[in-house]
């Protein structure tokens, strides 16, 4: 099992034109201007120091991180003098960081393939902490996972976990008492669990 630690959160970038006045390039955004200058860093704390944390990782995913890597590692030798050493670990091929729209178009492209409704790629993170509370994952362990500083943000799942928690007891309870008349089949057995 590996762990991931989150330290810092991605920046989505924001640039100004670099050209002379004189010598416009003419583009009207100054992210597609071919001088342009960065307005702020790529990269800033977390919102909160929960959001400074670890996590472990399933196995799987650390095979598949160590594949990625290796594939990288080709990308360096075949980039040779073009590799921008950036230290993330999603890069393009030269080593530079991806723009962040490079998420949201896989990410839709992704919805399309399932054909599953379109969503935002944030309620994504939204279902894995429901998911993790429909597991049974303590709250406090949720919370840490996914950085929140407050109780708050996991009591916007609870009601789901809450649900399947009734579901759960209404099974318990049949198995350990007598199915009533009504909770038998057409044959007079009892009727399966659901």
């Amino acid at each position: 099992m590996g762990t991931l630690v989150v330290k810092r959160s991605r920046l989505r970038p924001k640039w100004k034109h670099g050209c002379p006045e004189a010598e416009p390039c003419g583009k009207k955004f100054g992210g597609y201007c071919p001088k342009r200058v960065p307005l702020r860093a790529e990269t800033a704390g977390t919102k909160s120091s929960a959001g400074k944390r670890g996590m472990g990782l399933p196995d799987e995913l650390v095979t598949l991180l160590k594949q990625h890597k290796a594939e990288q590692d080709a990308e360096r030798v075949t980039a040779a003098d073009l590799w921008e050493a950036t230290g993330y670990v999603f890069t393009t091929p030269t080593g530079r960081p991806l723009n962040p729209r490079s998420d949201y178009d896989e990410w839709k492209l992704l919805l399309e393939t399932a054909k599953v409704p379109d969503r935002r790629l944030h309620d994504a993170r939204h279902t894995a902490a429901t998911v993790l509370l429909l597991l049974g994952v303590a709250e406090r362990t949720v919370m840490g996972i996914m950085g929140w500083s407050n109780t708050a943000m996991a009591a916007r799942y609870q009601h789901i976990t809450a649900a399947i928690r009734r579901d759960v007891a209404q099974r318990v309870g049949g198995l350990l008492w007598k199915p009533t008349k009504t909770d038998r089949d057409a044959t007079g057995e009892p009727a399966p669990a659901a």
